[in-house]
């Protein structure tokens, strides 16, 4: 039988979900940030004869592969956190 998970809660879910929204607002900030510094630093160093179509690129590469990969982690970090990683059955595990 499959074990309860702590997200099954109300209460620990929100708090969970509340923290995760927390942690991809300030990186959401941060990946702001980093795009802003990212073209200025290209501007400055000599790339203001290309087009504005590189900028683009740029700032939607940088911006997306940042805001994915915290997603993720941020998924990861809610499901180790909250223990319903410990809430699965696996049927390979060896209990002694």
């Amino acid at each position: 039988m499959t074990r309860k998970s702590p997200l099954d809660d109300p209460q620990s879910a929100a708090f969970a979900w509340a923290r995760y929204r927390r942690i991809m607002r300030f990186m959401f900030m941060l990946t702001v940030g980093l795009v802003a510094i990212a073209i200025a630093l290209l501007y400055k160093f000599g790339a203001e004869e290309v087009s504005i179509h590189f900028y683009i690129a740029v700032a939607l590469g940088i911006g997306f592969t940042m805001l994915l990969t915290s997603a993720l982690m941020g998924l990861v970090f809610l499901s180790s956190g909250t223990g319903h990683d410990e809430a699965i059955e696996d049927p390979l595990r060896k209990d002694d």
